[in-house]
């Protein structure tokens, strides 16, 4: 088999930008979660569709921020980072850390002080503190490796998605 197109099959074939980048992107479906970080102001955090496992020995994960958001200053300085996998049900906490200009850690987000000062999200599939150990210049973003430090895998339920930039849950 092919990868050609049926006859008659239309085609678009359209040159590298932010904008056919973005159009790829929204087809594909990503795990939602939340990073944290405690700023000079307070805590910080943002919704992050590009987490990533990048090695099991020793335990990093990398993602993405731009160099643009409200969150980057603490994140650029930070020396240990929260992840927070979504669950299903956590559609709003997502919307709230993603909207800019949201009090993403005013009622009704429930969390704490954890280990390190990282600030802990409640209720959420599962979570880590770990140690930043680079930040990669990538166009007008960085890559953030995490060495993880410690976690709690314990939440239950079904991941959260996002997919032609809506959250969803897992169909069966």
């Amino acid at each position: 088999m092919t990868g050609t197109p049926a006859l008659g099959t239309p085609r678009t074939i359209a040159p590298a930008s932010p904008d056919l980048l973005r159009s790829v992107f929204r087809r594909h479906a990503a795990g939602v979660a939340v990073i944290t970080a405690r700023g000079s102001a307070g805590p910080v955090g943002f919704t992050a569709t590009s987490l990533a496992s990048v090695s099991a020995d020793p335990p990093l994960v990398s993602f993405g921020i731009s160099t643009g958001a409200s969150s980057w200053p603490a994140i650029s300085g930070a020396e240990h980072v929260g992840v927070h996998i979504l669950g299903e049900h956590q559609q709003e906490l997502a919307a709230t850390f993603a909207r800019s200009g949201a009090d993403r850690f005013g009622a009704p987000t429930a969390w704490s002080e954890g280990p390190e000062g990282v600030p802990v999200l409640d209720g959420v599939l599962a979570w880590l503190v770990c140690r930043t150990v680079a930040r990669v210049p990538a166009g007008d973003h960085r890559i953030v490796l995490a060495e993880v430090v410690l976690g709690d895998p314990a939440g239950s339920g079904r991941p959260l998605l996002y997919h032609q930039g809506r959250f969803n849950g897992l169909r069966d």
